[in-house]
């Protein structure tokens, strides 16, 4: 099998190739732009599964999976996000996204629904579909308002992974996402702002 991940964060891009890789995927090539990956495929040929950051350098919103999808000589192409909501998810699969995969996906899952996908198949995470913004904010998922508390409680990214049972990287991904939609500089800023509206 032959996956092709464009993100433009190297952490995403460098844990999800290295999940891939343990699990047996034979070929994983990555890209940092819509551009690059286009130009990937056009000189490598098409990819069993295209994994697509929803809001990296060149998409244009949902424009970048039409043009990754002809691109890919009509092969699955999925969008990968940590911010996008279930709205833009819905409008993805409609759009005719293969999938919707969530960046905080454990790994096992995550490497699941790639196979899913390259056997013709659509997936969305059923319980991100379902999920409802968590109360206070109406911007932070549940999973992001369970990481913010343990930040609240000054716990370290290891601890809050294993009293949530994440992988480590999935709590980074979860802080940083959460500090972003926060206008967080840092963790400690994030508890600032989480007490400050009471979130937790």
């Amino acid at each position: 099998m032959r996956v092709l991940i464009a993100d433009d964060h190297d952490l995403v891009r460098e844990t999800v190739a290295a999940f891939l890789m343990a699990e047996g995927v034979v070929e994983v090539k990555t890209a940092a732009s819509l551009d690059e990956a286009v130009k990937i495929t056009e000189e490598t040929g098409s990819f069993d599964v295209v994994l697509l950051d929803y809001n990296m350098p060149g998409m244009n919103g949902l424009e970048g999976l039409t043009k990754m999808r002809a691109s890919n000589d009509g092969c699955p192409v999925a969008i990968l996000s940590g911010t996008a909501t279930r709205d833009v998810a819905d409008a993805a699969l409609k759009a005719g996204a293969a999938g919707f995969v969530p960046k905080t996906l454990a790994s096992k899952s995550m490497v699941t629904a790639i196979r899913f996908m390259a056997a013709g198949e659509t997936y969305a995470p059923f319980g991100f579909m379902q999920e409802a913004p968590a109360a206070g904010d109406g911007l932070l998922t549940k999973r992001e308002t369970d990481v913010l508390r343990g930040i609240c409680e000054g716990k370290s990214n290891k601890e809050i992974a294993r009293d949530l049972d994440l992988q480590e990287v999935t709590v980074k991904l979860h802080v940083k996402t959460l500090s972003r939609k926060l206008d967080a500089r840092n963790r400690t800023q994030a508890a600032m702002i989480a007490r400050d509206r009471n979130l937790v």
